[in-house]
């Protein structure tokens, strides 16, 4: 296959060009990444629609990568709890090498085709739930290891890659190909194929959740209250839906802990 994410760079004599230039450029590539996102929408769509189907029958979506691909997963997921109010092993985002390689590269980890899924099988995975592997080159063995494995186990499979053709695609029943091109350091997918990556995880956690009844209106009613901000923001979300004044509001939020129950329970009362 040709791994476009690996071409050489548009741009050369990087380290002559002028700080205000590198930022523009960059930029300039940059920009290019919605556009290739869009492209991919109707895949997304289709991975969207199997992730809320499998979910509303108490699934769970687990994310296999490794580098920058697997971090994007383990934030993704990490995010969801707290955005909203769902299971912490709900979403769940997994990382060659184990959660060490978050802040620090694990030499090879990415290279073993059989660590994923016993990663996997420590969670019990089963056809209940959907697997997705994030690759930005679309050859991650750790990531092809364990979408086969997941085949082979008739549970659902998805990815999420920047170069079409791939052997990561090929495993996945659902898959998402952002076809991103060169970067602007070559090779340094971290750029616009992460970008890109992240963009496509966020449409398809936001739009599952959505799905499942997580937000109402366009509202986070489901949030944890974990600082003073989220407090705030709670509190004016439950003025908003009930007619509260403010002390009132707060105390009815901080009682029941989000603003769903809050409102529910006010309205209920009234």
């Amino acid at each position: 296959m040709e791994r476009t994410t690996e071409k050489d760079s548009h741009y050369n004599n990087l380290e002559q060009m002028s700080v205000s230039d590198i930022l523009k450029n960059i930029n300039k590539e940059d920009r290019t990444v919605p556009d290739a996102v869009e492209k991919a929408i109707p895949q997304i769509e289709k991975l969207v629609t199997i992730v809320t189907e499998k979910m509303r029958n108490n699934g769970r979506l687990f994310y296999i990568g490794a580098g920058t691909s697997g971090r994007l997963g383990v934030v993704d997921a990490s995010e969801c709890p707290p955005t909203f109010g769902v299971p912490f092993d709900m979403v769940v985002g997994i990382i060659a090498g184990g959660d060490g390689a978050i802040r620090k590269a694990v030499e090879f980890a990415e290279d073993d085709t059989e660590q994923a899924w016993k990663d996997l099988s420590a969670y019990r995975i089963n056809e209940k739930d959907v697997v997705v592997g994030i690759a930005a080159s679309g050859t991650t063995p750790y990531v092809i290891g364990g979408l086969r494995k997941a085949n082979e186990k008739h549970i659902a499979t998805g990815c999420i890659v920047c170069n079409s053709g791939s052997p990561v695609a090929a495993e996945a029943k659902y898959p998402v190909e952002v076809i991103t091109g060169p970067e602007f350091v070559t090779g340094s997918t971290r750029m616009k194929a992460g970008t890109a990556q992240k963009l496509v995880l966020n449409m398809l956690t936001t739009s599952v959740m959505i799905q499942l009844g997580r937000i109402k209106g366009n509202k986070m009613v489901d949030m944890q209250l974990t600082n003073n901000k989220l407090v705030d923001r709670g509190t004016r979300m439950v003025m908003n839906y009930t007619g509260l004044p403010e002390h009132e509001a707060a105390e009815l939020l901080i009682k029941y802990g989000n603003v769903r129950k809050a409102v529910e329970v006010h309205m209920q009362a009234k």
